[in-house]
């Protein structure tokens, strides 16, 4: 009997048996699955293997190399009995790179070769870090056009006026339409209920008595000989050929509103953003800046020539939510065009930190035509604190006009398109704008209308309770005039967005975002956006509604009581450490608008609000980190020269916030320092700190990597 062959045999039989001849399937080298459980790179792991710290310790190590290579010398050359020369100390080298050879010591020899930018939306603080203080140059450009910005819409004068179908002019009373007489008369109302309750004298026809006053008081024509205060207005040369293509800083506003040729001013930054609204190009808009930012470091800093501006660093301080795109385009427009040896950047309340000697702040930044507040603690700016309200001393100009026109103000012809009434319109407001209540009674005054051409006018007036009403627009921003504040946004210059996923990229805080959400219309039950909402994001800002105020106030003291854990213990110190509760709210309150939406919105809220977010935001449920920034709130910017300001907003804040009201305290800036220049004087005390070299960017850096290199650069997360 035969047995059971194999498979192996009979296939061997049949000749299908599989045989290995050692021979490689192909040529190509074969790579080996890899460990996952145990593998190791060092790429990007190191310093060296980042070009900006590479560049940064070749640039220690050669400056070390060169200071052993002059002791040497030094040594070699000196007689028996002399002292050796000192060494020197590398901590304190490493700052002076720019300032070699110039034959300064100490501070001087820091800030001397670095120039500190600071610009605004109304003014441009410029000046050497060695300096004291900042000069000032107005923000704005003079170009030869066709009409002047006051002939622009047919001459319509801001504030603008409603007018009958024969195109008259209404009264004082309805000029300005009956939401804004309802909203004057009102605060008035509860301004007289407020003094009463203060115990103020209050007389019952105050607004009668200046009417009346106001009414019948014709100008007082005076010659210009005798005129001791007169004005020197810009000269321009007959000749269109012979008139400069540009004008800027303090010239460009006192170019005549009729001159031959006509000159149209340009202002490239509108509300802390790009000024889209007047521009047909954005090469126009960055050339325009570039051009300010030139000839103010020509006449204020006496540096003519371009190529010797390679020798100097520059410091620029930037807004708290900035925008990437403006940051980009300014590192290259100072590293480019300016030719400067090394550009940092540094936020403007970490700035005004800097300047006013603080660690822990709450900032709050009164500006011409934003203001931001932002918490800042250790030198850091809380991302999530931070806030950017489109409104300011601007506004506050406006509606302290409109207010005395409503009152029958006797140069109704006031245009705040012309430049000599908008230098006029400032004045007025500079000299009688409070929040002082002791200050409101029926007082006379006075001012001078100057305009090229004419003859002086002397006005003689009265003012009552507008002087202290204009002011409180802070606190009730719905008075101001928001509705061209977005007009055209977005016309010229697109948002960043992400390389990869096409998101948008620009920061945002949580805070901001609580801002927008109160703001921000109620989204439709149906998923229809309605016509007239609709419209509104077109171009027409979103003020924000009175009655939403409780409504905010009573959130953050739900927030505030939420916030008290059974345990009591403090959240952590980490920002980025999640805190139960405070991350759940701060998601929902980003998910509340849709990013695409976050640029029809306009973002305003009354200022103590504001402040309260961005505390409750900043101090993350910690109780300890909110009585400190209730308890270091610093006012800066031209809005904090109102007389009153301090003792007003510490009463509304203590209004809100009754239980922590002793902890409340608004700081000023220490030395006497004008609140206007403390973010420049801090980016000077940071352009000349020991040890900031990290922060500085070269321009071999932004060659090889460009807009890269702010991610390991900035002190912030690019």
């Amino acid at each position: 009997m035969v047995g059971k062959r194999s498979g192996k045999a009979l296939l061997r039989e049949e000749g299908l048996e599989r045989t290995d001849n050692n021979m490689d399937l192909t040529t190509w080298p074969q790579v080996n699955m890899i460990n996952q459980k145990n593998y190791y790179t060092e790429y990007l792991k190191r310093d060296d293997q980042i070009l900006p710290l590479r560049l940064q310790q070749e640039e220690r190590r050669n400056r070390m190399t060169t200071n052993a290579k002059d002791r040497d010398r030094a040594l070699a050359q000196s007689r028996p009995g002399e002292a050796p020369m000192p060494d020197m100390d590398m901590d304190l080298d490493d700052d002076v790179g720019m300032d070699e050879g110039t034959g300064l010591t100490g501070q001087d020899a820091f800030g001397s070769k670095i120039i500190v930018l600071h610009p605004g939306s109304q003014n441009l603080r410029i000046g050497l870090a060695s300096d004291a203080l900042p000069k000032t140059v107005p923000m704005v450009i003079a170009r030869k056009w066709d009409t002047n910005e006051s002939e622009e819409d047919c001459g319509e004068p801001r504030p603008k006026r409603m007018k009958y179908d024969d195109d008259l002019t209404m009264g004082p009373e309805k000029m300005f339409g009956e939401e804004f007489a309802s909203q004057y008369t009102t605060m008035c109302s509860e301004l007289k209920v407020h003094m009463r309750a203060h115990k103020r004298r209050v007389l019952p026809n105050s607004k009668e008595l200046i009417v009346n006053y106001n009414k019948r008081m014709p100008p007082e024509t005076i010659s210009e000989h005798n005129d001791p205060h007169r004005i020197d207005w810009t000269e321009i040369p007959s000749d269109p050929l012979r008139a400069p293509a540009f004008i800027t800083g303090n010239d460009a506003l006192r170019i005549p509103d009729f001159s031959t040729p006509r000159y149209k001013l340009f202002w490239p930054l509108r509300h802390g953003w790009y000024n889209e609204q007047d521009y047909d190009q954005k090469r126009a808009l960055y050339d325009d800046i570039a051009v300010i930012i030139e000839e103010a470091i020509k006449s204020q800093l006496n540096l003519p020539r371009r190529k010797d501006w390679s020798q100097y660093g520059c410091v620029f301080v930037v807004p708290d939510l900035y925008e990437k795109r403006y940051l980009t385009q300014i590192l290259d427009m100072l590293l480019r065009d300016f030719g400067f040896g090394r550009v940092c950047f540094i936020q403007e309340s970490l700035a005004a930190t800097f300047g006013a000697g603080y660690t822990s702040a709450c900032v709050v930044d009164l500006g011409a035509q934003k203001t931001s507040v932002c918490c800042v603690e250790e030198g850091m700016c809380l991302e999530n604190s931070r806030i950017n309200l489109k409104y300011g001393g601007a506004d506050v100009t406006e509606t302290f006009i409109k207010m005395m026109l409503f009152d029958h103000f006797p140069y109704s012809e006031i245009n705040l398109n012309r430049r000599y009434d908008f230098l006029l319109a400032e004045e007025i407001k500079i000299k009688f704008c409070t929040l002082n209540e002791g200050d409101i009674s029926p007082q006379p005054a006075d001012f001078h209308l100057r305009a090229s051409g004419q003859a002086t006018r002397k006005y003689m007036f009265k003012t009552y309770d507008e002087i202290l009403l204009a002011p409180q627009g802070y606190f009730r921003p719905s008075i101001f005039d928001n509705s061209l504040k977005l007009r055209d946004r977005r016309k010229l210059i697109d948002r960043s967005r992400d390389l990869y996923d096409d998101s948008p990229n620009d920061p945002v805080s949580a805070a901001q975002s609580a801002i927008i959400g109160m703001t921000a219309p109620p989204p439709p039950v149906s998923g229809q956006i309605p016509k007239d909402q609709a419209d509104g994001m077109n171009g027409v800002a979103v003020s924000t509604p009175l009655r939403q105020v409780p409504n905010a106030l009573r959130k953050f003291s739900e927030q505030e009581q939420n916030s008290i854990s059974v345990v009591g213990s403090p959240a952590p110190e980490d920002e980025d450490t999640p805190v139960p509760g405070a991350d759940v709210e701060a998601n929902n309150t980003k998910n509340e608008l849709d990013p695409s939406l976050r640029d029809d919105v306009l973002p305003i809220a009354p200022l103590d609000v504001a402040i309260l977010t961005s505390i409750v935001n900043g101090a993350r449920n910690d109780d300890r980190k909110t009585r400190e920034f209730l308890g270091g709130i610093m006012v800066i910017g031209g809005g904090a020269q109102i007389p009153g300001l301090y003792s007003y907003l510490e009463e509304r804040l203590k209004e809100s916030k009754p239980n922590l009201a002793k902890d409340i305290m608004i700081g000023t800036p220490p030395r006497e320092l004008d609140p206007q220049g403390v973010v420049w004087k801090g980016g000077s005390v940071f352009g000349k700190l020991r040890g900031t070299n990290d922060s500085w960017i070269s321009r071999i850096e932004h060659d090889r990597l460009g807009a890269r290199v702010l991610a390991y650069k900035l002190m912030w997360a690019w």
